[in-house]
Parts: structure tokens; sequence; C-alpha cells
């Protein structure tokens, strides 16, 4: 008797009226939803703007399903195209059946578009959201569950899985390798996030350390299972393919970290390049406001086109001194120009009175003139 395990669902598709609602198809949903959720907290940290990583994704979840089933398909070809096999049972993802290989690879190359699109480095925006990948493939490693596959070898462990009887399947306690893989994926998840933080990973780094992590366990976990798979010199082919590709991560580490350490410092240079521009020509518009005005409305002075302070050669400013200005440098304009005209006019005045003095002067001299010829004339009278 079997004292303690793990069970398993009796079906992986609950109905919801006419509308299915499958459990393997839940848990890939949900896993996106996470992956893109700490993708964006950690864009944003890095300077980017939010909804970024949501935009990218439309182009990256697609690409990587189709990328995940093609492997899948292809590596297990005699599922669908064997003698009695229907190949349509191809194109039913929801039954299960995704190559995490593919699915990076394909999604990748979705991602790499987005990306492109958006003027943003591919490997900042990999290093975002690679700890939420590694959630996402936990989560949906529970959708195995689900459907009561992948799992590993027959086991009496406390924690085994039960697995009820089914089309190619015998009834038993095994390896729950989904509930192992879920694990480590979490474990590969706060791993990525805190290394990435400790020693500042960046240009592709931090999701090429998840990469290199993920296939660790993954080489663990594919040991234990005995669904059918084809083999390479006795080994699964998942297990070369992780080894490889984990290998290639880590060469990849050690190159990039002595090629460009550290990480970027602009994860989005569009956006960067926006705002540099923004900011200059604000700094222009206050330039151009804090400028000199010729007249202040509030004090009604004309404009006088003249520099003011300390260096002014005004009179009238307010360093001056009294004797430097004399009374007729103060005058307006209009009132030297009246003054001239004044002069002007007095001039004629002046030699008109000086003709008239001279007349008068003329009447007297003759009126003394003939008095004294008048005198001379009594004189010779008496004699």
């Amino acid at each position: 008797m079997d004292l303690a395990y793990i069970p398993s669902p009796s079906t992986g598709v609950i109905h919801l009226g006419p509308i299915p609602l499958r459990g393997y198809a839940f848990c890939i949903i949900l896993g996106v939803f996470v992956a893109v959720w700490l993708g964006n907290k950690r864009w944003v940290a890095r300077g980017g703007t939010a909804g970024t990583v949501a935009d990218i994704a439309v182009w990256a979840v697609p690409f990587g399903l189709v990328g995940g089933r093609l492997y899948h398909v292809i590596t297990d070809y005699q599922l669908y195209f064997s003698e009695g096999k229907n190949w349509v049972d191809a194109f039913k993802i929801w039954e299960g059946g995704l190559g995490i290989w593919g699915a990076i690879a394909l999604g990748a190359v979705g991602a790499w578009i987005g990306c492109r699109r958006r003027g943003i480095p591919l490997p900042a925006y990999a290093d975002a959201i690679a700890p939420g990948i590694a959630l996402a493939q936990g989560i949906g490693r529970w959708g195995n569950w689900f459907n009561q596959e992948l799992y590993g070898k027959p086991t009496d462990l406390p924690w085994a899985l039960k697995i009820s009887a089914g089309p190619n399947r015998d009834a038993g306690l095994y390896h729950p390798t989904f509930l192992y893989e879920f694990l480590w994926d979490i474990a590969v998840a706060f791993f990525v996030i805190w290394a990435g933080r400790r020693f500042k990973m960046g240009h592709g780094r931090t999701f090429a350390l998840y990469v290199a992590a993920y296939c660790a366990g993954r080489t663990w976990t594919e040991y234990l299972r005995i669904d059918e798979a084809h083999h390479i010199f006795g080994v699964r082919l998942n297990v070369w393919t992780a080894i490889i590709v984990g290998l290639l991560a880590i060469v990849y580490i050690v190159i990039s970290a002595k090629v460009r350490p550290g990480q970027e410092e602009v994860v989005e240079p569009r956006k960067a390049a926006e705002a540099t521009a923004a900011g200059a020509a604000k700094d222009d518009a206050e330039g151009a406001d804090a400028e000199p005005k010729d007249a202040d409305p509030k004090d009604g002075k004309k404009p006088t086109g003249k520099p003011t302070g300390e260096d002014s050669a005004d009179p009238l400013s307010k360093d001056a001194k009294p004797e430097d200005a004399k009374p007729e440098d103060t005058k307006p304009e209009d009132a030297k120009a009246k003054d001239a005209k004044a002069e002007t006019k007095a001039e004629p005045k002046d030699e008109v009175g000086d003709k008239a003095e001279d007349a008068a002067k003329a009447e007297d001299g003759t009126e003394d003139k003939a008095e004294d010829e008048d005198e001379v004339k009594d004189g010779a009278g008496k004699r």
C-alpha cells in the first residue's frame, strides 16, 4: 500500500459550457504573463520604458510557440508521421509537446524583430526577460502534470507521482520530473537575478547564465525521464542538446565579459536621443526667455538700446555722480533743438537793434552840428 504520493488530476480539461479550458494551455498562458510582468519591472529598473517588454513579446511569444512545436514534432516525428498515426495531431499544441530549445531559438528571432522595430539592442532585452522565462518554464511544467506526461522512472519515494492507466502509459508511481524542473526553474530565476545584480552582468550575459543554469538542471531531469525519445550513443537527444547549449552559453559569458565588461549604459538609445533633443530644445527656449529686453512694460520707458550695468557709460545710470552730468547734457534732445532755434531767431533782432542805435547816434550828431552853425551865425551878427 502506498502511504504517500502526489496525485494526478483525473482530467486535463475543464469544460465551461461549450468552451474547454485545458490545463496545459492555461499554464502556458500564465507563464507568459508572469514572464512579461517580471521582464517589464526589470526593464523599467534599467531605464527602459514601461510596456516595451509587452510590445516586443507580441512578436516573441508567437514565434516561440511555433518554434517549440516545430522542435517537438521534428525530434519526435514518429509520434505523428509513422504508420497508424495521424499527421494532423502535429497541430494540436494544446495536447502538449513543446520543445524549449526550439521555443528559445525561434522566440529570439521574434524578439529580434520587435527590438529592431523599436531601436533596442537585443542583448539588453534578453537580460531583462531571462528570469521571467525561467519562471514561465517552471509554471508551464505544471501543464505536464495536467496531461500526465513526461514523468520519470518508477520510484517509491514519498513524493512519487501517481499516474493512472491510459494510452501509451502504465499506472504506477514515478519520479515527478515536472516538479523537479519547476523547483529548479524557480531557483534559476532567483540565482540569475542575484548574479546579474552582484556582478553587473550585461550585454546578454545574464540571459546566457540563465541558459547555462537551466541546461545543467535539464541534463539531470532528462536523464530520469522514460518517455520515448531519440538516442545518440545511448544518450537521449535532449541530454546532448542541453550539454552543447550549456557549454556554448558559458563560452559566451567568458568572451563577452572580456570584450564588453559591465552593463549597457542606455537600454533604449532611441528614447535617450529623443530625451536629449527635447532637453536641448527646452534649454534653448529658456535661454531665449532669459535674454535682456529693451523695454520693461512696467516702468513705461522707451527702448534705449544702451547697455546696463556697472560697465555702462550712461551718465544717468545709478552709479553716475551728480558732477559728471552737466545741465546742458541732461536736457532732452527735443529741448536742445528748441534752444538752438531760439538762438537762431534771436540773432536778427540784435542786428536790427544795433542799426537803430547807430541811426539815433547819427541824428544826434547832425543836431549838434546844426546848433554849432547857429551859434556861429549869432556871433557874426553881434559883431
